[in-house]
């Protein structure tokens, strides 16, 4: 019987990489699309190694109430009681499951702390929320597409948050400050603008309004919302032009870094330090 040569792991992380590369050519997604054009690098450890890090303890309250609002959404849409009592019960079973794997390591107090600012933010959004009990969702954490190919782009997926009636897209934030109005609107575009076109291309409707609801978990929670008008033209334009670079960056492996300010926090912060060209 004969023994076929072990493939030397360099060649078969090789391969593995360059069939990775080509997928993340098929497609691009409004999250992918923001990373790569903040830090290529960064996009290269998480999409292309595909290296695994526990949450930042931001991500983590994000995440958690992120799933207790779905179910929120999804108990309006089926027209049941919204208990606070048990949305808590929610909240504490996400808080626990979503860090068990990888698991975060809390400094002393710290997760006490960040549990009980994000779930005050959350009771604060139930009470003041601009969404009444009875305004029904059109949708609520929908995975759309849209094929861009005729434009010689990859397809453009998505989740929408929540679509509200009357075609009001909105995208909830969780963060520790107030933010900046006009910050907002511009860090947040190609997010809201690539919504838009998923809405347009699933409904073949234009969307009514984009909503960003700020929760705000400072230590009296606050709501921010900001309410902006459908996507323009130059919007859209914007968004194929930054897609077309993304698309033509991965294909060409231009993963380097860009080191600012944002690298405090980066997870692969250490990845980064001992990269080599």
């Amino acid at each position: 019987m004969t023994t076929l040569p072990e493939v030397p792991a360099e060649l078969t992380e090789f391969w593995q990489a360059t069939d990775r590369i080509e997928r993340l050519q098929q497609t691009v997604s409004p999250s992918r699309l923001g990373l790569w054009h903040s830090c290529r690098l960064k996009f290269f450890f998480r999409h292309i190694l595909e290296i695994r890090k526990a949450p930042t303890s931001s991500m983590h309250c994000g995440s958690t109430v992120h799933g207790v609002l779905k179910v929120w959404n999804m108990s309006r849409w089926r027209r049941e009681p919204l208990v606070i009592e048990r949305f808590k019960l929610l909240f504490d079973k996400q808080w626990t499951e979503l860090q068990a794997d990888p698991r975060i390591q809390w400094e002393e107090g710290e997760e006490t702390a960040e549990r009980t600012s994000a779930w005050r933010a959350l009771e604060y959004y139930f009470t003041e929320t601009p969404i009444r009990a009875d305004d029904r969702p059109e949708a609520v954490e929908v995975a759309v597409r849209a094929d861009l190919s005729k434009r010689g782009l990859p397809t453009l997926v998505g989740i929408i948050d929540l679509v509200r009636a009357g075609g009001r897209i909105v995208d909830f934030k969780l963060v520790g400050k107030t933010p900046d109005p006009e910050m907002v609107i511009h860090t947040h575009e190609t997010q809201l603008t690539a919504y838009s076109v998923l809405y347009r291309d699933a409904t073949g409707r234009q969307e009514s309004a984009l909503e960003l609801h700020h929760l705000v978990r400072t230590r009296t929670p606050k709501l921010i919302t900001t309410s902006l008008p459908p996507a323009t033209q130059q919007q859209l334009d914007r968004l194929f032009r930054q897609i077309e670079s993304y698309r033509q960056g991965v294909a060409r492996r231009d993963f380097v870094r860009s080191p600012g300010f944002a690298c405090k926090g980066c997870e692969y912060f250490g990845e980064c330090r001992s990269w080599s060209p």
